[in-house]
């Protein structure tokens, strides 16, 4: 039997992800099933939270989903927004997805190389007499609100899109060698979907803190993070594979 592995994210657009490089070199298979989905909000519910966009004037984007929602929901209530807009992205992948909706080259888009929010915050604070907005997911924490706060910024956060879990069918298998979660979220669909879920010899890959946090919370035992070493979640992978032959990933 070939290992198998869930990514719970939606499938790689193209054929040259490093996911699928894995696959030919070392025979495994790739599974991309999300636990979770993302719903965008009714311009009403974004009115019942009572925040002025225009009353700010800098944006704040931790993934591609905020950026989404933001301007799909803005365009919906007829926001209009001034172009000397300032755009603060967790990483410069999050950063460059802007161009999607304005012209990159013509707006100030600002980033850590890291690609970690404790690293976007000095930069914020170097821009301190800008006013904040942070787009969130119903699913979010207060852990960048605390942050802002600590810095002495000023900021206000809304909500503009949901998510929530996907469910798996009724017979759908969970034949599964290694499972991958990039969010908290996704840790609870999958209790969720699967109540007596036990992880036995599953391996279990976290993408960030507050997911690991939430494995741990879960019972999970989590078997491969990024570190500085290993910085992406297919060289944890390829790292896992490279320490355990088929043999003992099967089992």
């Amino acid at each position: 039997m070939t290992p198998k592995i869930l990514i719970s994210q939606p499938r790689p657009q193209t054929e040259k992800s490093p996911y699928f490089e894995l696959e030919k070199k070392y025979g495994v298979e790739m599974v991309f099933r999300p636990f979770i989905k993302v719903e965008p909000m009714e311009p009403k519910d974004f009115r019942a939270q009572k925040v002025s966009i225009p009353g700010h004037t800098a944006i704040v984007f931790t993934s591609r989903h905020g950026i989404d929602h933001f301007f799909n929901l803005c365009k919906e209530l007829r926001v209009s927004i001034p172009d000397d807009m300032k755009y603060f992205c967790k990483s410069e992948q999050v950063a460059l997805y802007i161009q999607k909706y304005v012209q990159y080259r013509k707006r100030k888009v600002f980033f850590p190389l890291t690609g970690r929010i404790d690293d976007l915050i000095p930069i914020m604070v170097k821009h301190k007499t800008e006013k904040y907005f942070v787009p969130q997911s119903s699913a979010h924490t207060d852990d960048m609100k605390n942050k802002l706060d600590a810095a002495g910024l000023t900021h206000n956060e809304a909500v503009m899109y949901y998510t929530v879990s996907n469910d798996f069918g009724p017979d759908e298998p969970f034949d599964y060698n290694i499972v991958v979660f990039f969010s908290p979220e996704g840790v609870h669909s999958l209790k969720k979907n699967f109540p007596d879920f036990e992880q036995g010899s599953i391996a279990i890959a976290c993408l960030g803190n507050t997911t690991i946090a939430a494995a741990k919370e879960a019972g999970l035992r989590v078997d491969m993070q990024i570190t500085p070493e290993l910085r992406s979640v297919p060289a944890l992978i390829e790292d896992f594979i490279k320490r355990h032959d088929k043999s003992e990933i099967k089992k």
